[in-house]
């Protein structure tokens, strides 16, 4: 989806890296689909597959699936050095430097995040030759522990929050992301394009970003493992901001497993915890799950598998506290709001300052956009961007208040209160309704689930696996869990997957059909 690209003359450079990159009939062969990262690194190991095969085999895959065929749209620009990068790692391998589990392993960045060389543009035309000339640290991690830098992938423009009737997957750079699952369906935002490629199998595994869902609803929607860590957990600079206080990084993948390896990659330090020691098929027994059944009810299909998701709890080990309430639930909606306009506002501005990109404050995006409006905004405008710039700064009397409101309200008396009243060690509750169909017109038409508000909200971890499939539409159940608690979480949600095996891969269907 690449119909934007001539609008900017670097954008065509991008699009000739991408149209350079043909099959070749030497990797053609070479079965990548759900290939997990165990058994990646088990034919590296045994000298059956090297990291330039694979590199070139995920770009092949690429070239058939996201350029041609279904035409996915969800990999914005690939990474020129992808195989040098790859063969370097090759030779590293056979003079016996192993750097670890990511050594040779092609991943996905969402187009949010600084990676030195390529362009960071949060989807928009107005950053399109914004090139940073610096990693952000979660890829310079990323790369030390042995990862090759695949390509960036499409997002919902300004990860959603430019206007109030976005559609999710769309970005003027970009073009729409489809859905795999459906091509019409929508991909879920704003890391649509991460969704989607690790869905199609375009890489290994890949990076989102999230605010308020944007991990959680793409990896739900498209059938992923995805973890929102603790705000703090992984790093934060170099990444276009929205908020300080809900922003954050982290793994997307087709496993659990996958998923802890990923984070370990991106959080590694001394004495860091190793998020795949603790992964047991056993890890449910005894543990306390409540369920969030104010986020049910919406959907009788969606509340059957999440019946029968329940089920496999019990017959896991776990004990299952069913209901559990948030007494505050629904309440720190306006108070968010409020912080996201504030934080946006203040972290875009430092952004666009500090990285040297060509439009330097917010008022500069907004004039930008309206003059470009035929190519920036045919189909949403830029209410929240307006909305954003008429606030004051963080100092400011409304910004405090609702910051200190949203905080107790999420968290205080809400997740974290109910966590403590009934001793859980998670909460779960379905992440998200089926796939809704792509309408610019209209925008997101988002039904059932939304579990995962309430530690967007306070900052704490959720992690979405799994649970089934509604016609052809992945969903997922969330866990819920306490602060730095990213351990506990994944070892749960192995044990999870583990007994339900739900996960299928992509179809490519057009639309939905009766037969599944």
């Amino acid at each position: 989806m690449r119909r934007a690209l001539v609008f900017v003359a670097a954008l065509s450079s991008a699009s000739c890296e991408r149209a350079s990159e043909t099959r070749s009939p030497t990797t053609s062969a070479l079965e990548v689909v759900e290939l997990d990262l165990t058994e990646a690194q088990r034919r590296m190991q045994a000298g059956t597959l090297s990291s330039a095969a694979l590199t070139a085999a995920y770009l092949e895959r690429i070239a058939a699936l996201d350029d041609a065929g279904p035409q996915l749209g969800a990999v914005l620009e690939l990474n020129p050095r992808a195989r040098e990068e790859a063969e370097a790692l090759d030779r590293e391998r056979a003079q016996g430097r192993v750097r670890g589990p990511l050594h040779g392993v092609p991943v996905l960045i969402k187009d949010n995040i600084d990676v030195a060389g390529m362009v960071n543009s949060a989807g928009s035309l107005a950053l399109a030759e914004h090139r940073p000339r610096a990693d952000a640290p979660l890829v310079t991690r990323l790369r030390a522990a042995g990862a090759v830098i695949l390509g960036k992938t499409n997002l919902s423009e300004w990860a959603n929050f430019r206007s109030t009737n976005s559609t999710s997957g769309w970005s003027s750079r970009g073009g729409q992301t489809r859905n795999p699952y459906a091509l019409d369906r929508n991909p879920c935002g704003s890391s649509s394009g991460t969704g989607a490629a690790i869905a199609a199998s375009l890489a290994a595994v890949g990076v989102g970003t999230e605010t308020d869902g944007s991990i959680i609803c793409p990896s739900a929607i498209h059938g992923l493992v995805g973890l929102k860590p603790t705000v703090g957990l992984v790093s934060g600079a170099g990444v276009i901001p929205i908020s300080a206080s809900q922003d954050t990084a982290g793994p997307m993948a087709r496993t659990v497993r996958d998923a802890a390896i990923l984070l370990n990659g991106m959080t590694e330090e001394p004495g860091a915890i190793d998020y795949t020691a603790g992964l047991d098929p056993a890890a449910l027994q005894g543990k306390r799950i409540g369920v969030l059944r104010q986020a049910m009810g919406d959907d009788a299909r969606l509340d059957a598998l999440t019946e029968a998701a329940l089920g496999s709890l019990r017959a896991a080990g776990a004990e299952v506290i069913d209901p559990v309430e948030l007494a505050t639930w629904g309440q720190w909606g306006e108070h968010e709001f409020e912080v996201l306009l504030h934080e946006f506002k203040d972290g875009i501005e430092r952004y666009l300052r500090d990285s040297g990109a060509p439009v330097s404050s917010l008022a500069g995006l907004i004039a930008w956009n309206e003059q470009h409006a035929r190519a920036a905004m045919p189909w949403f405008g830029q209410e929240l961007f307006e909305q954003a710039q008429a606030k004051g700064g963080l100092d400011s009397p409304a910004y405090v208040t609702a910051k200190a409101a949203a905080r107790r309200l999420a968290w205080d008396e809400g997740l974290g209160a109910a966590l403590e009243q009934h001793r859980l060690d998670a909460v779960v509750a379905p992440a998200m309704g089926p796939a809704w169909p792509t309408d610019p017109v209209l925008g997101d038409r988002i039904s059932g689930g939304g579990g995962y508000a309430a530690a967007a909200v306070a900052g704490t971890p959720s992690l979405t696996v799994p649970m089934g499939q509604i016609h052809g539409l992945p969903v997922g159940l969330v866990f819920l869990g306490k602060p730095r608690g990213e351990a506990a979480l994944l070892a749960m949600g192995y044990a999870f997957e583990q007994k339900t095996r739900a996960r299928r891969p992509p179809t490519y269907r057009a639309t939905v059909t009766l037969d599944e």
